[in-house]
């Protein structure tokens, strides 16, 4: 089953994928700035007692499968997975409109 795209699909898909990557520049951006921020107020605050490896750490996380996703790098999450997926849920959605006719 090939999908045909007309250009007006071609530039929403490509806007669509341009904003994908614009939310995991900005989410990374965020990540930075205010890790530095919570670096700083640890450190001057409590040098003795460091916590501020823990929201660096789990956010970092969040952050590499957002980038992940984005990139479409794991392919769990990439658009191949999703246009098979969609495939099989189609064929599922044939074999059973079938079976009570």
């Amino acid at each position: 089953m090939e999908v045909n795209f007309n250009d007006e699909d071609k530039y929403y898909l490509a806007k669509k994928k341009v904003e994908s990557i614009k939310g995991f520049y900005g989410n990374l951006t965020a990540y930075i700035l205010v890790n530095i921020v919570l670096i700083v107020i640890n450190l001057m605050t409590s040098p003795n007692h460091l916590w501020f490896y823990w929201p660096l750490l789990w956010w970092g996380v969040g952050v590499v499968f957002h980038g992940l996703k984005v990139f479409e790098v794991f392919p769990v999450l990439g658009k191949d997975w999703e246009e098979k997926k969609i495939k099989e849920l189609m064929e599922k959605e044939k074999e059973n409109k079938k079976k009570w006719q």
